[in-house]
């Protein structure tokens, strides 16, 4: 399909050109990236360099770089399938025995308030660099069935121990404060480490882990809260039911993801670093933290009205922080991605106006837009890919740049590279 000049952004001009042999055919390309005073931000690699000419066969292309072995993924996929729906049988028996059915679904609906609130925010932050939905889906429903699970089991076997030892008041307090924090950040924590473990490649820091914690968080918060949620409706009817509610939903749905959320940023940090003893102080610091904040707004709550109004009124304060750490993550994430993509521009592999486009949101999306309108059938679906091989890419870099860059690692530079051109070709209607 051919495009007006007009509808012809910078980006596509130069996409076109770069791989048709336009002003890119004798690319300026160093036999290493800009020297340090040039770009002093970036830090400088230890590794070959590949170089990018329009000639160039992009054989190690694949449309997901990070595509698994088929078999595996739908063995995988039909596991937590099943024990997903085993549990929510579960849950759903145990909620109706305990609370009945009208109670219960007037919880399940009203839990939902909440999350929708609270999962859009992690999904914003999760934009630059997607994790697989496939992923998400999973964390959700480890929080939502899996954590909540084994934290049932764990707090209910410590508090019938505790009932053993001092009244069921004390017990309750005790419970509440020492035992349900670390037992549920632990529970909901252990799905990070995993994730960090068996998907080191997509793993890449600060923003991986609060998404990550905060989608986990959200489905333990949203089981948590039918139950809540129906207990109240059943012992204080409709002005209990309120209050919870306004509580639980209004004043503190970022409960539960705060908490999780100082977990993920310690796994982000262990992910990046290069220090082994930071690998391990990181994770255990931001668990202690959650714990703490966890701790602290169950022993609020357990003082009446003043307790609950000194922690909301904390609770508040440690939001706002929160709300504008993920702002500053996001932005450093967008910081990243432009700083560890320019020395691909000085090797060919990028044009210019190809790294403005990718350093913005809002040119991004403008890209998409453009795409949509005025580019060939499959267009859209290349722009995005390439977006997305480019993120891939430059958080790879920045991994690169502070940890040992291993062979293996030297090949998914490669294969997102090619997989980066391929689509560019798609994209530009010349390949």
């Amino acid at each position: 399909m051919s495009t007006p000049p007009s509808h012809q952004p910078a980006w596509h001009r130069e996409q076109v050109e770069a791989v048709t042999g336009g002003h890119l055919r004798q690319p300026p390309i160093p036999q290493q990236p800009p020297a340090p005073q040039q770009h002093p931000q970036v830090p400088q690699p230890t590794w070959p360099q590949q170089r990018y000419t329009p000639q160039y066969v992009p054989t190690q292309a694949h449309a997901n770089p990070t595509v698994r072995p088929g078999l595996r993924t739908w063995l995988l996929a039909g596991s937590i399938g099943v024990v997903s729906v085993f549990l929510a049988m579960l849950f759903a028996l145990y909620y109706g025995f305990s609370f009945g059915v009208v109670a219960t679904l007037v919880g399940l609906i009203f839990a939902l308030i909440p999350l929708v609130i609270v999962l859009p925010i992690f999904l914003w932050l999760d934009r630059l660099e997607a994790e697989p939905w496939q992923y998400l889906v999973t964390a959700f429903l480890y929080g939502a069935l899996g954590s909540t699970f084994i934290a049932l089991i764990v707090n209910t076997s410590f508090g019938i121990f505790l009932t053993a030892f001092t009244d069921p008041a004390s017990a309750g307090m005790l419970g509440a404060v020492l035992v349900a924090p670390p037992v549920e950040e632990s529970v909901k924590g252990v799905f990070i480490l995993i994730m960090w473990a068996v998907a080191r490649k997509r793993f890449n820091g600060l923003t991986d882990g609060i998404v990550y914690a905060g989608v986990v968080a959200a489905g333990f918060a949203f089981t948590e809260n039918i139950m809540y949620l129906a207990g109240a409706l059943q012992e204080g009817g409709v002005y209990g039911f309120a209050a919870t509610f306004v509580i639980r939903g209004i004043l503190s749905p970022f409960g539960h993801p705060i908490y999780t959320s100082m977990i993920g940023i310690g796994i982000g940090i262990a992910a990046t670093t290069g220090s082994v003893a930071l690998r391990f102080v990181a994770p255990v610091a931001g668990w202690t933290a959650g714990v703490v904040l966890h701790g602290l707004w169950n022993f609020s709550a357990g003082f009446g009205l003043a307790g609950l109004l000194i922690g909301l009124g904390v609770g508040f304060v440690i939001f706002c922080c929160f709300v504008g750490f993920v702002v500053w993550t996001r932005s450093r994430e967008a910081q990243i991605i432009t700083e560890h993509l320019r020395p691909y521009v000085a090797t060919g592999w990028l044009a210019p106006a190809e790294l403005s486009m990718l350093s913005s949101m809002k040119e991004r999306r403008l890209a998409r837009g453009w795409a949509r309108n005025y580019g060939r059938p499959g267009s859209l679906k290349a722009m995005r890919a390439f977006q997305d091989t480019a993120s891939e890419l430059a958080l790879l870099r920045f991994r690169m740049t502070r940890q040992f860059a291993d062979p293996e690692t030297l090949h998914d530079e490669l294969v997102l590279l090619d997989s980066m051109t391929a689509r560019r070709r798609e994209f530009a209607g010349v390949g």
